[in-house]
This record gives C-alpha cells, sequence and structure tokens, in this order.
C-alpha cells in the first residue's frame, strides 16, 4: 500500500510533468509546481531539495511512461522489421497523438529547450534519443542475421533516420495538432521499411 508521502511525491510528479512539457523547465517556476500540486514550498522541499531534483524524477517517470506506451505489444513480435513498425505505429499514435503530455513531445521538447543551457539535463535527454536509435540499430542487425533484410544497407544511419522522421513528426503535429502529421509518417515509415526487406 501506497503511503501518504509516496502519494503527494507522485502527485508532484505527474503535474510537474505536464507543466515542464508545456512551459518548458527554465519557464516553470517552483511556485507553479506548488500550485499545480496544491501544496505549499515546504510540502514540496519535503520531496525534492530543488527544481532540478524534481526534474531528474520527472524525467524517469516520464521515460517509464512512454516505454509503457511504446514498447506495448513489442517484444512478442519475431520479426524485427514488424517490431520497428509496431513501435513507430505506438509512438506517432498512441504516445504523440494521444497528447499524452499536454506540450506535445516531453523529450523533444526538453531536448530543445536545454541544449546550450544545461549540459547535464541535455546530455541525459539526449542519450535517451542515442539509445532509441541503437535499438532500432539492433534490431535491424537481427534482421540481417535472419537474412531477411537487403544487403549491403548502412543499418545505423537508417536507424537514425527513422528517429529524426518520428521527431520532426512530433514538431509538426505540435504545432498543428493535425493527426494527417501522425498518419503520413506511419504510412511512409511502414512502407520504408517493407522495402528494407530481402
Amino acid at each position: 500500500m501506497e503511503t501518504k508521502g509516496a502519494k503527494t511525491r507522485k502527485r508532484i510528479i505527474e503535474k510537474t510533468l505536464q507543466i515542464f512539457s508545456l512551459k518548458g523547465y527554465f519557464n516553470t517556476s517552483v511556485n507553479d509546481i506548488v500550485q499545480a500540486a496544491g501544496l505549499t514550498k515546504g510540502g514540496i522541499y519535503v520531496h525534492f531539495k530543488s527544481k532540478e531534483e524534481i526534474w531528474w524524477t520527472a524525467y524517469a517517470e516520464a521515460v517509464n511512461i512512454w516505454k509503457g506506451i511504446v514498447f506495448k505489444d513489442v517484444r512478442k513480435i519475431k520479426d524485427p522489421l514488424e517490431r520497428l513498425k509496431k513501435v513507430i505505429e505506438n509512438d506517432m499514435k498512441n504516445y504523440i497523438g494521444a497528447d499524452v503530455f499536454c506540450g506535445g513531445c516531453f523529450f523533444l521538447n526538453m531536448l530543445l529547450e536545454l541544449s546550450g543551457q544545461s549540459d547535464t539535463m541535455s546530455k541525459r535527454v539526449l542519450d535517451g534519443f542515442i539509445k532509441f536509435s541503437a535499438l532500432f540499430c539492433s534490431w535491424l542487425n537481427e534482421a540481417e542475421e535472419k537474412k531477411i533484410l537487403k544487403k549491403g544497407l548502412n543499418r545505423a544511419e537508417i536507424a537514425n533516420f527513422l528517429v529524426i522522421s518520428l521527431n520532426g513528426t512530433a514538431s509538426f503535429y505540435a504545432a498543428t495538432k493535425d493527426s494527417f502529421y501522425l498518419d503520413q509518417t506511419v504510412k511512409q515509415l511502414h512502407f520504408f521499411i517493407d522495402n528494407l526487406r530481402k
């Protein structure tokens, strides 16, 4: 059973995730967090030493939320190219398109804002994107080993292209809220992946 303190900490993070996503890290004040969580400053500082500590915890929770959505029903797919297609569909339709965070993609927003402002925080976000690309690359390597991938392809470049495409679409969707971009990206990236198949 969750303690009262654990529930309060969880509420702080849930509320702050939405504020950071919408307003950004630097434009979010501790007063914004206090108001959203329905606490006093003292109530916030019982659980966190600083706004930055809240961000680190919020970032970890955002990763958990994203993984739960994007990798749903993915691990059981044996064909690595079909796995790629499922992740793309989940990311576009069930994460970005579901407006999980009111400001759009939490990670893209944080990367854009924090780059040049906080090396440690922006590096943490960028590392997440790099790991996502590395995972895609590992699935392409698996497809190569299973002899279902065309020969001579630069798998690392393809993986980077897929991640960049997803992030570009996330930006367009955040600006327009038009699901056309999500649907078109899923369709075109599925077509692209199908054409990698031997």
